[in-house]
């Protein structure tokens, strides 16, 4: 089952792996400081930590960010009308990269893959109360 992935998928994976922490870490935070929240805090931050692989060198050594060819910001991407778009932008980033990760582990490892699921639907509940509660 294990095979080992080309650079190529390296580079998407840590692309994916970063944007599915740092769309986390955005909600995370709005819940802990503007909101106050520490049980939907915590929750974020156990979700981001549980977000993890073991070959962090190999991310690193395929990364690419100066060369990116979709390295521009669209004029979409600046447009939020408020906090709520924000925490929505946020989640959804975090569940399309949460996707990316599990559809690509499926080549290497069944064990991430599934993590990855995991944390796309622990992700889909905690949008919904977050954002239109229970």
């Amino acid at each position: 089952m294990s095979k080992e992935l080309s650079p190529e998928l390296y580079r998407v994976i840590d692309a994916n792996l970063n944007r599915l922490k740092e769309g986390i870490r955005v909600v995370e935070d709005i819940a802990r400081y503007r909101d106050n929240n520490k049980e939907l805090s915590s929750q974020l931050k156990q979700l981001r930590h549980k977000a993890k692989i073991e070959e962090t060198l190999e991310l690193l050594k395929e990364r690419d960010s100066v060369n990116d060819v979709l390295r521009t910001t669209i004029k979409s991407e600046l447009n939020r009308t408020d906090i709520s778009a924000i925490i929505l932008a946020n989640f959804k980033r975090a569940q399309e990269s949460a996707r990316v990760l599990e559809e690509l582990y499926k080549l290497h490892s069944a064990e991430y893959s599934e993590n990855f699921k995991q944390i796309r639907y622990e992700l889909y509940a905690l949008e919904k109360s977050t954002l239109v509660g229970n």
